[in-house]
């Protein structure tokens, strides 16, 4: 299967397209580019998929800003694409019908922080790190950790998660409320402040993860969590992956509250050494962390240790210096440049999976069966602690033969893990690229979603093309 087929064809509303650039180049002048180099970084380019451009970029800087843009795209039919830092790796910016691609990076305020309640309400272009740096001297911090400083609202979109979500949950679990405008250009308000609710159906969980597909998110009311009082980080390197894997199952299945377990293959390990000069010993290794008192990070990485140990693994070595830590992780988040180095010239095809915990091991130990057969590079990370897990594939784009075996495995990894009750998806999210496995993985369910796509967007102009078919 060649890659655009992975795309999903959109009809072009030329007449419409038109229309719209012109009433929006009259209302937002200087901030609506037609330009084809600001058009094409507003498609997408952090993947393998071609780029599909939008028509028109517009830059919105309010809610009612971004209400009166749909409200102008819907009255011609206009695709509608939301923008928030592009980091995403499903080709979820793309804009197979042409359209207007809908850039929030403008609208990055904080707006509220409720330190005694522990939440904050943020614009949707508010990046992680940035939230973080606003909330450095409140005691409090926001836990979800993708790797990439991508903004917030992307995250709701995607549902994102990351390093720390074994233990603080992923965006599902972390969202409070939201405000989105809808295909029709209302401005609507979901959730609320309160920690549970049970008054009508939970449209807040219904718009996360819908990835622009239902509406676009202005605001967000997250929650936030007390910085910890200490914490310990450390790297336990293990003979193979699968003993790794069982380690991290016997962790989780003890209860031992580990905040991060990261799970690097032996060229991943290699690929961070050399962009990032760790020093590590090139096997499988875990990157942990623990959050709590200073005794309490002190008895978790003890326990830790002693599982480690019963299956297989090498010296723990960990340490409550931030200095080291902070090396270590950057190392760890730096892993997808660390990995592009590993083939310079090649294009990296990153996917990812999910399995339950207790299927890990033979997830894992699969696919790097898997790869070695292939005769691919392709470096495997996972935030294992929750069963999920990332492949990093690095192709030769001019070589046809390389790009079929990279698909093919891509596939046989996808099917893998739902034929062991896990989801094609842990955190990346469907846009393009994961829309063929959502049959298998859902059943009957997709026309429920597809259902739901029609009530809310009748038109088919929310960010068409992604996840269902319609």
């Amino acid at each position: 299967m060649s890659l655009a087929a992975m795309q999903v064809l959109v009809r072009r509303n030329e007449a419409g397209i038109e229309a719209a650039g012109a009433a929006l180049s009259a209302r937002f002048q200087d901030r609506c580019a037609r330009s084809s180099a600001i058009r094409e970084q507003h498609g997408h380019t952090t993947s393998w998929l071609p780029n599909q451009a939008p028509d028109i970029v517009v830059f919105a800087e309010s809610t009612a800003e971004v209400a009166e843009i749909v409200r102008i795209c819907a009255e011609h039919r206009v695709p509608v694409i939301p923008f928030g830092t592009g980091s995403s790796l499903e080709g979820h910016v793309n804009a197979p019908g042409g359209g207007v691609s809908v850039d929030v990076s403008r609208m990055n305020k904080v707006l509220a922080v409720h330190a005694e309640d522990l939440d904050c309400v943020v614009q949707p272009g508010v990046t992680r790190s940035q939230l973080n740096a606003y909330l450095r001297d409140t005691g409090l911090f926001f836990p979800i950790d993708p790797g990439a400083d991508a903004s917030l609202g992307g995250m709701a979109s995607t549902r994102a998660s990351g390093t720390n979500a074994v233990r603080y949950g992923t965006m599902k679990d972390v969202v409070l409320g939201l405000t989105v405008v809808t295909a029709e250009g209302k401005i609507i308000h979901t959730g609320g402040r309160a920690r549970k609710s049970s008054a009508g159906y939970d449209l807040t969980r219904l718009f996360v993860g819908s990835e622009g597909t239902l509406g676009i998110i202005t605001e967000l009311t997250l929650r936030l969590f007390g910085q910890p009082e200490a914490i310990s980080g450390g790297v336990c390197p293990f003979p193979d992956v699968e003993s790794a894997c069982n380690a991290v199952i016997m962790t989780i299945q003890s209860g031992i509250p580990v905040a991060r377990i990261e799970l690097l293959d032996a060229l991943q390990v290699k690929a961070c050494n050399a962009y990032s000069g760790l020093g590590l010993e090139e096997t499988p290794t875990l990157f942990l962390e623990f959050h709590g008192t200073q005794n309490g990070v002190k008895e978790q990485a003890e326990l830790f240790e002693a599982i480690a140990a019963d299956c297989g693994g090498g010296a723990f070595k960990w340490s409550t210096q931030a200095e080291e830590r902070t090396k270590l992780w950057t190392a760890r988040h730096n892993a997808y440049f660390a990995g592009i180095g590993l083939r310079p010239g090649s294009k990296a095809v990153t996917t990812d999976v999910c399995v339950p915990i207790s299927r890990l091991a033979e997830c894992v130990a699969a696919t790097a069966e898997d790869i070695a057969a292939s005769g691919l590079v392709a470096p495997l990370v996972g935030h294992v602690g929750d069963g999920n897990f990332h492949v990093m594939v690095l192709v030769d784009v001019n070589e046809p033969k390389e790009i079929a075996a990279a698909e093919a495995f891509v596939e046989r990894l996808n099917w893998r893990a739902i034929d062991m009750e896990g989801t094609c998806t842990g955190e990346h999210g469907v846009g393009q690229g994961k829309m063929k496995y959502l049959k298998k993985e859902h059943g009957e369910a997709l026309d429920v979603m597809r259902t739901l796509k029609m009530a809310l967007d009748p038109q088919n102009i929310m960010n068409p093309g992604k996840i269902v078919t319609v």
